[in-house]
């Protein structure tokens, strides 16, 4: 979910990611070099007003990123969309690869806490109903915005991310494993460790597919899931999510994460 696998049935991940026409336009588009700019913000958005700079600079890059590719996106590029001075974008981001690099941290940091909403004690759902907030929390990540997910992911393998991946999918094992214990599911740790890959394994194979109906990933997903869990019987309504919504459709919607004025 997070970076794409190194190899899906025995394939080279660029042979497999070149099957979509779309993903090979991607990819004959981008460089394989690893980039080399600086990756860290030059500083944090306090206010409601750098937290919309912010976020319209963001916004510009993934568009771009999806509708021209990377060749197309510079700093003045950036500034030109977002409707900003380049002046005003280097007073936030040193280069191109800082901004990239932060529309990988606020897509995994909202995945992070959909995951941790999804599992969250004292909602009144039951275990099953939050099982199910859990496994659309991971297609949203990957399917909401499927062409940006998988730039992302490209991107990913480009830029000197490493320590923050394997935080990210050590919190993310905690939060599952956490949740099974505390639905009573025995070796929670092995089981949570499993599952995340077996979620990831469908959800990047779907990806790569160019699949987009995120109601029959989700049936398909969530059949995976109880069958692992020997949850049998339940009734569970598999087509639905833990609110009653269809999953179908694109999600529209930010980079950032909601955060305070």
């Amino acid at each position: 979910m997070v970076q794409v696998m190194s190899c899906v049935l025995g394939l080279p991940w660029r042979v497999r990611w070149a099957k979509n026409e779309q993903s090979l336009r991607f990819l004959n588009s981008h460089p394989e070099a690893p980039m080399s700019g600086p990756i860290v913000p030059r500083k944090t958005p306090r206010q409601a007003r750098a937290r919309a700079t912010v976020e319209a600079i963001l916004e510009a890059a993934a568009r771009i990123l999806v509708a021209e590719g990377l060749e197309r996106l510079t700093t003045n590029r950036v500034a030109e969309v977002a409707g900003i001075s380049i002046g005003t974008l280097y007073q936030y981001f040193p280069s191109k690869e800082a901004i990239l690099a932060e529309i990988l941290r606020a897509k995994r940091q909202q995945l992070l806490e959909d995951i941790r909403a999804a599992t969250a004690e004292g909602t009144g759902q039951g275990f099953e109903a939050r099982l199910s907030g859990l496994i659309e929390a991971a297609i949203v990540h990957q399917l909401g915005q499927p062409t940006l997910a998988r730039s992302l992911e490209y991107l990913d393998s480009l830029l000197p991310l490493e320590a923050e991946t394997q935080a990210l999918k050590a919190a993310i094992l905690e939060r599952v494993s956490g949740f099974l214990a505390r639905g009573g599911i025995a070796r929670p740790e092995e089981s949570a460790r499993d599952l995340v890959a077996a979620l990831r394994g469908m959800i990047d194979a779907a990806g790569l597919a160019g699949e987009t109906d995120r109601e029959a990933l989700f049936r398909r997903a969530m059949r995976l899931v109880r069958g692992y869990l020997g949850l049998e019987g339940s009734g569970f309504a598999l087509d639905r999510d833990a609110s009653g919504a269809e999953l179908s459709g694109d999600e529209p919607g930010g980079i950032l994460p909601p955060g305070p004025p």
